[in-house]
């Protein structure tokens, strides 16, 4: 691996603070990507010091989790990936629902084995919170499968301070996955400081705002059938040029004081957050990848980061959250 790449430590285990994410690779949700190039980009992580590799059933339905597990297979060596994958949604064609039955949940662990071709699973991860049972039934199914040995630790995702506090009075929690981002930063009031308390990892999903942060998008960006940003409000007018003149201002004062992109800076930004010990890249390519060699070797002081809050704030006026992202509550 190479030097440059930062590490944290979850529940013993060393892990890169940049992850792979797979909801891209999946192929219904960010544009069709072939399997060469998933699979490619899946064993070029290690090119960038890389060995997180995040994923969910969800994800192209089954999809990134096979090619996933693909990859592993073509590399050989199952020890060098560190794999992170979800359970608790289910889709039919009514839509996707947050379901954390137990039940459920034990046949989901096994179906994810099986699209991934391993015996154990590194983190996994209840994918959003069931409000429809209490936390402590989910956490002792995953209780189940540490103490058996098949999941190496435990991992929530989108859960609030309260539902990972009722989570924890049964099982030990390991890690959440929040989104944030300089757009997106709600897990400021309550989640992280948490999680910081408790030594709970964070590892930090739409690290770039679905590309916003990227550098790429101008108005005239057109997103294809199915795209997901053809339904977050933050690609619509009027936001969506608000948020581009944020990132254009943020680019200008990345390439000024650090020589940097603002995609570099944005990811920089996340991992110098007290508290966040992992980031997550999503890419399609393996060219995607390359930036993240750039995130490395240097930091944000206080006041780079009170000049990007200054930024941020002047230029969007009418911000939104990542809630239409929620699945629906199931009856």
């Amino acid at each position: 691996m190479l030097a440059d790449m930062e590490r944290f430590t979850l529940n013993s285990a060393e892990v890169s603070r940049i992850g792979l994410g797979t909801w891209a690779i999946g192929g219904t949700e960010w544009g069709e990507v072939s399997d060469g190039d998933a699979i490619a980009t899946c064993l070029a992580i290690f090119e960038h010091g890389i060995n997180l590799i995040d994923t969910a059933p969800i994800y192209g339905y089954g999809r990134a989790e096979q090619l996933v597990g693909r990859a592993m297979r073509q590399h050989g060596q199952r020890e060098k990936f560190y794999i992170a994958t979800k359970a608790g949604l289910e889709w039919n064609e009514r839509g996707v629902f947050a379901n954390s039955d137990p039940v459920r949940l034990r046949q989901e662990f096994e179906d994810s084995l099986r699209r991934l071709g391993t015996e154990y699973v590194d983190l996994y991860q209840i994918h959003w919170p069931d409000t429809t049972i209490p936390m402590e039934r989910p956490a002792e199914a995953l209780l189940g499968l540490y103490e058996e040995g098949k999941i190496r630790a435990i991992g929530v995702s989108n859960f609030s301070a309260a539902q990972m506090d009722a989570f924890r009075r049964v099982a030990p929690l390991h890690s959440n996955q929040p989104p944030y981002n300089l757009f997106e930063r709600a897990i400021d009031g309550e989640v992280l400081p948490y999680c910081r308390k408790h030594g709970i990892a964070v590892l930090t999903y739409s690290s770039l705002c679905r590309s916003l942060l990227a550098g790429r998008l101008t108005l005239d960006t057109k997103f294809a059938e199915g795209d997901v940003r053809r339904v977050d409000p933050k690609f619509q007018p009027p936001r969506f040029e608000q948020y581009l003149n944020a990132v254009a201002r943020l680019g200008a004062f990345a390439h000024e004081n650090y020589g940097k992109s603002v995609l570099e800076l944005a990811a920089r930004w996340v991992l110098d957050r007290p508290g966040v010990s992992a980031a997550l890249w999503g890419a399609k390519r393996p060219e995607q990848l390359s930036a993240v060699d750039g995130i490395f070797g240097w930091k944000l002081d206080d006041a780079a980061m009170a000049r990007m809050d200054a930024i941020v704030q002047e230029s969007v006026t009418d911000p939104v959250g990542p809630e239409y992202l929620m699945p629906d509550v199931r009856s």
